[in-house]
């Protein structure tokens, strides 16, 4: 019986989150398929020539106005690559893609606080700009090269399907984009897809944060965290939230949901950060860069990538205590949720009526079927994709006619 308590009490905490999370989820969805479906990124690889701070701009604006999957962007990076794009500022682009997108920061704000939104955007940059410092200390050129040539093999790891498609061509002013009947198909289909392609760490990540937060007392989470000695917790929270990231296995803004449970639990300011920075390390896509980039290169990824995020924890950290930032509660929306009537409930209504709508049109233009090829075609070559992203001003969109 008191197993079935258990369960209950860590699926109910679960359900509360998600309530707490959906509008924000839809909102953010809704946005990136907007920009997604505006910004033109078939020319990418043209502007990202080199890694100067030009270039790197541009791969974090781009990255910025992507998807928020880190497989997605894992997937694109690649394909900068193997289309001529610096290897560097790929890799800038990956980190603004999973960092620095709208959808992310909604949650840490809805669930958190609006400092965590903050500090996602402060970090990102900053943890950009020490990746790049690392690579020129350490990236010889005979191992980018190497890592060049094993990324033009093409071998498969996962989203290449939606990868191609947000590369394809966007034709037309961004105006005429969104005004026209084709342009709001097309953000149908990407607003399903963003849901489609995280519906898995966003399952995972609200299961193990319910079960987390329902079953691990608060004493245990103050002991590991270190909450009675300030800086040694400060130090340590930084250190131990990307490795927290790869134990959890899910990511994106799957991880947001465990990031309240973690501060709720003690961990510092920068640990909440470093912990969502976390999610390009997870042994999943690692396993991915190996088969991109070859196995030396996946290791040097991970050494440096770790070092970024815990070098920008720290400083984003500083900086919110400079400014007197840091928020003192720490008793989240997550921990205290119940459902009644109020803004989150209305909000929840009307974002709910976004998702039915946008899915219908998703249905009923051809989307299931683009889907389809999508994953038929997952060598990153894209043509089926590429077809089918129906963001073309002088092309309908598969499955619809005029």
């Amino acid at each position: 019986m008191q197993i079935v308590i258990a369960l209950g009490r860590a699926f109910w905490m679960t359900f509360t989150m998600l309530w707490q999370i959906f509008w924000g989820l839809s909102l953010g969805f809704l946005f990136s398929a907007v920009i997604e479906v505006a910004v033109s990124k078939s020319e990418m690889s043209k502007l990202l020539p080199d890694a100067s701070p030009r270039s790197l701009t541009v791969a974090s604006l781009l990255g910025a106005a992507s998807s928020s999957c880190s497989y997605a962007a894992v997937a694109m990076a690649r394909s900068i690559v193997r289309k001529g794009g610096d290897f560097t500022s790929a890799i800038a682009f990956q980190f603004a893609a999973t960092n620095l997108v709208l959808e992310l920061g909604m949650l840490m704000w809805v669930l958190i606080a609006w400092q965590f939104a903050a500090a996602e955007f402060v970090g990102g940059p900053i943890m950009i700009f020490v990746l790049v410092l690392l690579f020129r200390f350490v990236l010889k050129d005979s191992l980018k090269n190497e890592a060049i040539e094993q990324a033009n093999k093409g071998i498969a790891g996962s989203m290449e399907g939606h990868a191609a498609m947000s590369m394809g061509g966007r034709h037309g002013l961004w105006k005429q984009r969104l005004s026209s009947k084709d342009g709001w198909i097309a953000i149908s289909h990407s607003y399903v897809m963003n849901w489609s392609m995280l519906r898995r760490d966003i399952g995972i990540g609200l299961l193990i944060a319910g079960a987390l937060g329902a079953w691990v007392p608060d004493s245990f989470w103050q002991q590991f965290f270190l909450v009675s000695h300030p800086t040694a917790a400060m130090i340590w929270g930084a250190f131990v939230g990307p490795l927290i990231a790869v134990a959890s296995f899910t990511c994106s803004v799957g991880n947001v949901p465990l990031a309240a449970v973690l501060w709720n639990g003690g961990i510092s300011f920068g640990g909440v950060a470093s912990f969502i920075f976390g999610d390009l390390i997870i042994l999943p896509i690692l396993n991915i860069y190996r088969k991109y980039y070859g196995g030396r290169m996946a290791v040097l990824l991970a050494v440096t990538f770790y070092l970024a995020m815990v070098s920008s924890a720290l400083v984003v950290e500083a900086l919110f205590q400079l400014f007197g930032w840091i928020p003192q509660e720490r008793h989240t929306a997550v921990v205290d949720a119940t459902i009644t009537f109020n803004y989150t409930t209305v909000l929840n209504i009307v974002f709910g009526a976004v998702f039915v709508v946008l899915t219908v049109v998703f249905f009923r233009t051809g989307g299931p079927e683009m889907m389809r090829m999508m994953e038929d075609g997952e060598h990153d070559h894209g043509e089926p994709a590429h077809r089918a992203s129906h963001v073309d001003s002088d092309h309908q969109p598969h499955g619809h006619s005029e």
